[in-house]
């Protein structure tokens, strides 16, 4: 056992930033820039640049710089396109910082974009959207700029990096209104110890692999939503998972299943068809293959259900412009044995993004002080769906804000909070269970572990997935309280460094605890809205009467409400454009 917590090493840092995408590298650097006397820590479950999701983006980054578009423009298509549910101010400060963002992206940070002949900035077509606004490099956006920002942030004196370390819990001070900072587990060495910060970012990146289909990287488990909710902080729209529509099927295989066939495929004009080789979407609905991404995946789920295959066909735009212009999927497609630019990609809807979080204020800080939250781990942005470039963008947005308003905050704040000695006893007691167990079977157990993952993929991919209905939701409420049990029945060997069974076993603790959210909220709204769509209650919520669910948890159970939309800058029946 390790020892009690008064021994656990500690360190200090003005700022911690936990997470290593978008969001908590351009925080880091809007940090140093804003005080370049602070320190920060960055900790990043995998390598710093190199895990995530931000590196995975393949479609681009909205702003509204192209010809004929406006701030007001992109605002109106987030708003409509969250089916009247996000946090208006919020979609504002998105919408207008994104052009200062993506100016800054290319003119400071050094990420280069396509252009038109004329010089300026390309922007691609997709769903959703009334302008071509999604800016790129090719589809191979995300790389581009996960590489400049790594390469910014790791010769930034003021920021230490700490790759494969991951945080367990949030830690509050002895008041409980405060951060104290966060218990942290070196994977290498398999070791505890305390970083005490003045001020910590959220910014883990949320990531829904708790689905059969999924496109994040395995890393990605909704550690921070879990940490969230054991600090008792409020979730908004957790319901609100976004299926993406074109999932590569690989077969299962290979580990490339689930990954993301990006919608400028589809902006550019691709055909969704199924195995009679029919375009079938416009029967879904008039704007066909560029409806929103929620329409799109419950018309191929229902293709699904009559037992068809559904395949993307790009061959009719002829294969050398292709294979220009998504270099990146037609080389993923060929490794995984389909020719995408001349032939057709067998596809699925899979699971990738979580448009509920914590709740937050314009400047990213919760409700505990010196804890701010940005990017995936935060909610209210795109309310019940997401536009497609909209996810990045919000990213590197809401991360300059949350550096910029952790500077001001770590700056008149001179010293460090206690921490709460009994939530450290804590973190430390769960994270030891599996090494608790007596007459343990090692090598069954950490099959065990994999085994609960499968099931658990299934469970939310029947009964919480595209399409859901109460009695669906009921047995996976049922089945994720078996799988909680299941899980704390599975015990380790004693070896900690890189013990690769431990972290799956951390990591389904959290999807476990995100999984309870999802369905809690699931149930708790008796409507379709964008992404959720029940199927005993089919009608859409009425935009006039918008309203979000927000859960939390208390003790051992979550807490679930529903709380009306502010309409702050348009009503329903309105436009600002």
């Amino acid at each position: 056992m390790p020892p009690p917590h008064h021994n656990i090493p500690h360190s200090d840092t003005d700022i911690l930033i936990i997470g290593s995408g978008g969001a908590g590298l351009f925080a880091a650097l809007h940090a140093a820039r804003t005080n370049p006397a602070l320190t920060i820590t960055l900790i990043a479950k995998g390598l710093i640049g190199k895990s995530g999701c931000t590196r995975m983006v393949q479609g681009g980054y909205n702003a509204a710089v192209v010809k004929n578009d406006s701030i007001t423009r992109h605002f109106m298509d987030t708003i409509i396109g969250g089916k009247w549910l996000p946090n208006q101010d919020m979609a504002w400060r998105l919408c207008e910082t994104a052009v200062t963002r993506i100016h800054e992206l290319e003119n400071e940070i050094g990420c280069f974009f396509d252009r038109n002949p004329d010089g300026s900035l390309h922007g691609k077509a997709f769903a959703g959207q009334s302008r071509d606004r999604t800016l790129h490099k090719s589809d191979l956006t995300g790389i581009e700029i996960i590489n400049r920002l790594m390469e910014k942030v790791t010769t930034t004196p003021q920021v230490q990096c700490l790759n494969e370390h991951r945080a367990l819990r949030l830690i509050p001070a002895k008041d409980q209104k405060t951060i104290a900072g966060a218990l942290v587990l070196d994977i290498a060495h398999g070791s505890y110890y305390f970083i005490a910060a003045k001020a910590v970012l959220l910014a883990t990146g949320a990531g829904p692999t708790m689905y059969r289909y999924h496109t994040p990287s395995a890393d990605k488990t909704c550690d921070g939503l879990a940490m969230a909710l054991d600090l008792g902080l409020p979730l908004r729209d957790m319901e609100m998972v976004q299926f993406h529509p074109t999932g590569l099927l690989g077969g299962d295989d290979t580990r490339m299943t689930g990954t993301v066939l990006e919608e400028g495929l589809r902006g550019a004009g691709g055909h969704l068809l199924n195995d009679e080789g029919s375009r079938f979407m416009h029967n879904y609905d008039k704007a066909g293959e560029r409806a929103t991404r929620d329409i799109v995946s419950r018309a191929m789920y229902a293709e699904m259900q009559a037992g068809r295959r559904l395949y993307i066909s790009m061959a009719h735009l002829g294969s050398n412009k292709v294979a220009q212009q998504f270099p990146g999927m037609v080389k993923r497609c060929a490794d995984c044995g389909f020719d995408l630019a001349g032939g057709k990609v067998e596809v699925v809807p899979t699971a990738h993004y979580m448009m509920g979080g914590v709740i937050t204020n314009l400047d990213t800080a919760t409700s505990i002080n010196g804890l701010f939250v940005a990017g995936e781990d935060c909610g209210g942005v795109h309310g019940a769906n997401r536009l497609g470039g909209n996810g990045v963008a919000n990213s590197t947005v809401f991360g300059g804000i949350a550096g910029e308003a952790m500077a001001h905050y770590a700056t008149g704040h001179n010293g460090w909070q206690d921490p709460d000695a009994t939530a450290l006893d804590k973190a430390i007691a769960l994270a030891e269970t599996p090494f608790a167990i007596k007459n343990k079977n090692t090598a069954k157990h950490s099959k065990d572990i994999f085994a609960l993952g499968d099931a658990l993929a299934t469970t939310m991919w029947d009964n919480v997935g595209v399409m859901r209905d109460e009695s669906g939701l009921q047995k996976a409420r049922d089945k994720l309280s078996d799988y909680q049990t299941a899980l704390t029945s599975i015990g380790l060997g004693e070896t900690r460094a890189f013990n690769m069974s431990w972290q799956a076993w951390l990591n389904m603790h959290s999807l476990l605890a995100t999984a309870q959210a999802i369905t809690t909220a699931s149930l708790t709204r008796e409507n379709s809205c964008g992404s959720h769509h029940r199927q005993d209650f089919p009608h859409d919520m009425p935009a006039d009467q918008a309203a979000f669910t927000i859960i939390q948890q208390q003790g051992d159970t979550l807490s679930a409400k529903t709380q009306r939309v502010d309409f702050t800058l348009v009503k329903p029946g309105e436009s600002l454009v």
